[in-house]
């Protein structure tokens, strides 16, 4: 009897081994070398997936099992997914986070909104703000370049006795937000014709086939030199600034500190232009949002 409980009990151990050198020993969400799994997403436009998946490689390449989730929605959802811990880092925007998941007025100094956000974000929901990346993806009123040349064109306030005969095309988000198009038309004192929600993927070729007359367009995006078309000049400093920089689960850095270490290896080295060409490889040259980040990173000496 003795034998067949010796025999039972070593045959268990066998089998709990056998286990945990297929699931690995560390706590659950981790690797075999303990590295907590890194749940990465993204809003739902070219620039986001970019970036994204350089989240991605970045901590692949330091040896952290990756989830990638790109593509999750709008702010809203986004910044509830992370807060209730379906992911836990994604690329968020100054700005953004200021005045639509704040609801405070907007701000113009750059370090005066970082500094905001990041403390707000790491009272109200321990979510930590790491080092920004060093682009600037304002909003901008963007025009074809001749369109605003005849109608003698150059910055925002140049609208206000012509607005009322033009159509703006803009993204559903921006219509109601409060930094968006009814603060800009507060603010300049004049209101569209109409505005047209639009895909942000359609709004520039809209603009360049004379759909509509004006848009909402980003500052980053590689379509506005492409597509000769420009940005009226913000003179009366309307739009806050929208540094990107990575949001993470205070969470997750507890448990690694080391995370932060390695998404601030991008800190300040994409400006606006780098980041507008990145844009354009794959908005105009189709490339996939995935390469080209890599390719970026890569030929950088960020990652292997």
């Amino acid at each position: 009897m003795r034998k067949i409980l010796h025999k039972s009990l070593l045959l268990v151990a066998i089998m709990v081994l056998s286990l945990l050198l297929v699931t690995g020993c560390g706590p659950e969400g981790d690797d075999g070398a303990g590295k907590p799994k890194i749940i990465v997403s993204s809003k739902n436009f070219t620039e986001q997936l970019i970036v994204g998946n350089m989240v991605g490689l970045l901590m692949e390449d330091a040896g952290y099992p990756v989830d990638y989730k790109l593509r999750l929605g709008g702010t809203g959802l986004i910044h509830e997914a992370l807060v209730n811990g379906e992911i836990n880092v994604y690329i968020e925007y100054t700005g953004t986070a200021l005045t639509v998941m704040l609801k405070e007025d907007p701000l113009s100094d750059p370090d005066e909104v970082y500094e905001r956000v990041k403390e707000a974000y790491q009272e109200k929901w321990n979510l930590v703000w790491l080092e920004p990346w060093g682009f600037n993806n304002t909003y901008t009123v963007t025009m074809q370049r001749e369109v605003a040349r005849e109608l003698g064109i150059e910055k925002i306030s140049d609208l206000k006795d012509k607005a009322g005969d033009l159509v703006i095309g803009a993204t559903q988000e921006f219509i109601p937000r409060p930094d968006g198009l009814a603060g800009l038309e507060e603010a300049y004192g004049f209101k569209f014709k109409e505005a047209k929600g639009m895909d942000p993927g359609l709004m520039y070729q809209a603009l360049k086939e004379g759909e509509v007359d004006a848009i909402s367009g980003f500052a980053t995006d590689g379509r506005i030199p492409a597509l000769d078309l420009i940005n009226l000049v913000d003179d009366l400093g309307y739009f806050p600034p929208y540094y990107a920089a990575p949001v993470v689960r205070g969470d997750l850095l507890e448990k690694d500190p080391g995370i932060a270490e390695v998404l601030n290896k991008l800190a300040y080295k994409i400006d606006d232009t780098v980041m507008a060409e990145l844009n354009y490889k794959v908005d105009g040259d189709k490339k996939d949002p995935a390469a080209v980040a890599k390719k970026f990173l890569q030929d950088n000496g960020f990652i292997e």
